[in-house]
């Protein structure tokens, strides 16, 4: 019996993952971009240990998690055996989980609002640890998703540093699913740009290649290496 878990794989994730990175490249190709400029994110959530294994061995190294728990207990094992790994967190954070989160993740793309940017500035200095920053924007100012407004994003962004001593690495933005992606991610480029922010969390399995095009420095991949879950 399949677990809910394990998901039906439509082709090897090696090859998966080699077919990801080959659109990656075209699309920076296209984009004139350098492939060094944009960091592929294997969004792991649900898919346990062993699966995320093969994707290690075949050569990914930045991994996406949505849940702090779910990360808690699938990834020490895995980078105590795999020191060089980086692992991000691209789901919405509770301020009581910010300690965990601040110890585990090497980056957290979901800075939203002030009780996270208190929890997690308590955290940055109480354990000596910085992990990159990413304020998440709700573009598509969908009322049942997270995220700061595009008109409040510049005083979300100065208070955050002025306020909270955070050093905000970029932007993170997640488009309506019936929307067309683009200006979304055109808004989000505008909005780094007159903050001085050079980092651009956007771009999924169905549209990364018009992120990058865009100027997406980070893009979350899942199904497209992992399958469908």
């Amino acid at each position: 019996m399949m677990s809910e878990n394990a998901s039906p794989i439509t082709r090897p994730l090696p090859s998966a993952l080699a077919a990801v990175e080959t659109d990656i490249v075209r699309a920076c190709e296209e984009a004139r971009r350098d492939r060094a400029s944009v960091t592929l994110i294997a969004v792991s959530k649900t898919f346990d240990a062993e699966t995320v294994t093969r994707v290690i061995t075949a050569g990914q190294r930045v991994f996406g998690e949505n849940r702090v728990q779910e990360a808690k207990a699938k990834w020490p094992g895995l980078m105590s055996a795999y020191p060089d790994l980086a692992l991000h967190l691209i789901g919405p954070l509770q301020s009581n989980k910010a300690k965990e989160a601040v110890a585990l993740f090497d980056a957290i793309h979901s800075v939203d609002r002030p009780s996270i940017c208190e929890a997690l500035a308590k955290e940055i200095n109480s354990q000596k640890k910085r992990p990159e920053l990413f304020v998440q924007l709700n573009t598509g100012e969908e009322p049942q998703k997270a995220g700061v407004a595009p008109a409040e994003a510049d005083a979300f962004i100065a208070s955050c540093r002025e306020k909270y001593g955070l050093e905000i690495s970029g932007l993170m933005c997640i488009p309506p699913v019936d929307d067309a992606p683009a200006p979304h991610f055109a808004l989000t480029a505008k909005i780094a740009a007159r903050n001085g922010l050079k980092n651009l969390s956007m771009g999924m399995s169905a549209d990364f290649a018009i992120a990058i095009q865009f100027g997406a420095t980070h893009v979350r991949v899942g199904s497209a290496i992992f399958g469908h879950r």
